[in-house]
């Protein structure tokens, strides 16, 4: 039972680690009021790119690095999937295109893309291998690994499981004590008055929206190159991955810190139909397996329907989520003179308005960021 205990944690952590990668960029990207559905497609795309660079480096060099092939495979896992999250921002940030339609095309088009150039490397065979990077990324920490239980237990990870963590924190102290992290949940608050405040919309979206679907193909690097052992084969293991990561978004009320703890609770609930029947001496039937497989989704929908009911704003998803935003025209004041009159009552009235506005917008700012800073 004890031995059991410890490979159901250890099992549930390196699983926990790839949908983290994919929440973490998912919040990134929803913090601006983008809701990109396309997660599973840009976590295949990172997955692909980054076993193909470092497949084709293993293939072609003489004496192939573990530390070049981390650097290649993570620079293309990158490149690639903030490629896709340019694609989504183009289309619904530029274009004004539906999000939830380009998002489910944007996985649809990942898979296909991944799949497509993927056959060129199986070459016909069922599967391939990268070695090299696997054994890279899939190193353990020497010495503190070999501590018994806790060394199995909290040391035997590759280091992007660890340097998930590390990121976890980055983005609450960015979205929380940053004057571009505070801009970047105004954004997603109230677009239009952050606008009028000075904030570049348009900009902060665009960059929300690649730099998470970067975040979110290291997800898929990691389950390839890691959690796969370094095996690149068209399961779509990866698209089922991507929308527990969209699920654990929610789970964690889009508060980074929360997606550490809750990655690993559905790592361990996903993994619960294998361990519970040798835990408790039980076996399960079949039909039995598969619903305790649902419990992760099952218990996003229950969190869902508990913070529906609270309606705390701190918890509630941005206001502004999944909805385009259409910067308002400039409104012509009319002239007191006339139309053409240029007299100094018009130049009164002008510098009025302007000074009225300025103020008001000014006050609008300091509630919002107020607002944003108590959460």
């Amino acid at each position: 039972m004890h031995s059991s205990l410890i490979a159901w944690i250890m099992r549930a952590i390196p699983f926990g680690t790839i949908i983290m990668y994919g929440a973490l960029g998912e919040t990134v990207t929803e913090k601006s009021g983008n809701l990109n559905l396309g997660v599973p497609g840009i976590m295949y795309l990172g997955g692909f790119a980054g076993f193909a660079s470092a497949w084709a480096y293993e293939n072609s060099a003489a004496n192939p690095n573990g530390f070049v092939s981390i650097l290649i495979a993570l620079s293309c896992a990158i490149l690639a999937s903030m490629a896709g999250g340019l694609i989504y921002a183009f289309l619904t940030i530029s274009l004004r295109a539906n999000q939830n339609v380009t998002g489910l095309a944007l996985t649809t088009f990942g898979m296909g893309v991944a799949n497509f150039f993927g056959v060129f490397i199986l070459n016909g065979a069922s599967y391939s291998a990268a070695p090299i990077a696997n054994k890279a990324f899939s190193a353990k920490i020497p010495v503190l690994s070999g501590l018994g239980d806790i060394g199995q237990v909290v040391f035997s990870y590759g280091f992007l499981v660890y340097a998930a963590i590390l990121l976890a924190v980055v983005l609450h102290w960015f979205l929380t004590r940053t004057r571009a992290g505070l801009n970047l949940r105004a954004v997603g608050e109230n677009p239009a008055t952050a606008d009028a405040a000075g904030i570049n919309v348009t900009l902060y979206k665009y960059l929300s929206t690649c730099i998470g679907a970067g975040i979110c193909g290291i997800g898929g690097l990691y389950y390839v190159l890691d959690y796969n052992q370094g095996i690149w084969a068209t399961t779509g293991q990866i698209e089922a991955l991507g929308w527990l990561a969209v699920a654990l978004v929610i789970f964690t009320t889009w508060k980074p810190l929360n997606a550490i703890w809750g990655a690993y609770l559905f790592g361990m609930l996903y993994w619960l139909y294998q361990f519970l029947p040798t835990l408790l001496g039980i076996t399960m039937a079949s039909h039995i397996t598969d619903l305790v497989q649902m419990l992760p989704y099952v218990v996003t929908i229950i969190v869902l329907i508990v913070v529906s009911m609270r309606k705390k704003k701190e918890n509630q998803p941005p206001a502004h989520l999944g909805l385009a935003y259409f910067r308002a025209g400039a409104v012509r004041l009319p002239s007191p003179a006339g139309e053409g009159g240029r007299g100094p009552a018009r130049g009164r009235m002008r510098g009025g308005l302007v000074a009225a506005a300025r103020e008001l917008e000014s006050g609008r700012k300091l509630c919002l960021i107020s607002r944003l800073r108590a959460t």
